[in-house]
């Protein structure tokens, strides 16, 4: 149990399981008041699971949560419907209702607490405002571009004053531009409100810009935690071959690469992986081959009418 005022969030070897499939196993860590926290891992690490068992949506086969030092597994659907209230959630594709106008999405939760339209107005036009976005408020979400709809799904987050963001990849698909405007929003928002972020991302460029600390995990454990200096500058082989993007031998070999040897004019040996070679021809009857169908067919026609015009 939490007993640092400072510490809003405590995960305490916590595991969970979907049937057979171990996603998390005996993750422990703590998130500190006013920090950002930025989960890095592959696809299918866990790093979903992780922040919705934070925030409550799932519970821990074994270990234990604390938000604000209370546990969701002790409480009731009532209970964690009101501690929730502490906590923004940006999901990772907006999530925004298409029939719904960009004032009525981020007033939602207001509208079911019956709070009045004109006080839901003002205070939807201040969220929208820290992101960039009171123009729109008015508009639908088929009118607005990516980039828009997460910040919006992002002003819905803050539109009850949360203590704690959870974001659930904020910069999945977007463009590199759109990318360091959502980066700078998040830090902008953690020196006005002082809230508490943890973010998950796959990002490695967005994490060590917004993050004071960086949790990489893999197979269902931590492998390494530490500010982004840290984390860059760490010996362990697959921390640097994650930062980099480089695939390990072991994955390579699995994936149908083959190791090459090379020996230099001195006699010294090295090697290098070869990726999986491409298959050289595309299997019968997928679109790829009736693509390349056509395209014989449309070569032949034009050699045909080169062959037979006459000479000029």
């Amino acid at each position: 149990m939490s007993t640092n005022t400072d510490t809003v969030i405590t995960v305490d070897r916590v595991a969970k399981s979907f049937g057979p499939l171990r996603v998390l196993d005996g993750v422990s860590l703590s998130v500190q008041r006013g920090e950002t926290l930025a989960v890095l891992g592959r696809s299918g690490t866990g790093k979903s699971v992780l922040l919705k068992s934070i925030i409550g949506l799932l519970d821990p086969d074994r270990g234990r949560i604390e938000v604000l030092g209370r546990c969701f597994a002790e409480m009731s659907e009532q209970e964690r419907l009101r501690h929730r209230k502490n906590m923004g959630y940006v999901f990772q594709g907006a999530a925004l209702f298409d029939s719904l106008t960009v004032c009525e999405n981020v007033g939602f939760s207001l509208s079911q607490a019956r709070v009045p339209d004109s006080e839901i107005r003002r205070r939807v036009q201040q969220r929208l405002a820290m992101v960039g976005l009171d123009h729109a408020i008015d508009k639908y979400p088929s009118e607005l571009s990516g980039g828009m709809q997460k910040r919006v799904g992002l002003a819905r987050a803050l539109i009850e004053d949360p203590e704690i963001i959870l974001y659930d990849e904020p910069t999945s698909g977007l463009d590199p531009l759109t990318t360091d405007v959502i980066n700078q929003i998040i830090l902008r928002l953690r020196n006005r409100l002082a809230v508490t972020s943890v973010v998950v991302t796959h990002d490695i460029g967005s994490a060590f810009t917004i993050a004071d600390r960086v949790v990489i995990l893999d197979g269902g454990h931590i492998l390494a935690q530490g500010s982004p200096t840290e984390i860059e500058q760490s010996e362990l082989p697959w921390v640097q071959h994650f930062i980099r993007g480089q695939a390990l031998e072991n994955e390579l070999l699995e994936s149908g690469g083959t190791r090459v040897r090379t020996r230099s004019q001195s006699g010294s040996t090295s090697s290098r992986f070869s990726p999986p070679s491409p298959a050289l021809e595309p299997l019968a009857g997928s679109a790829s081959s009736k693509l390349t169908a056509i395209r014989r067919q449309k070569r032949r026609e034009h050699d045909h009418r080169n062959s037979s015009a006459p000479p000029s």
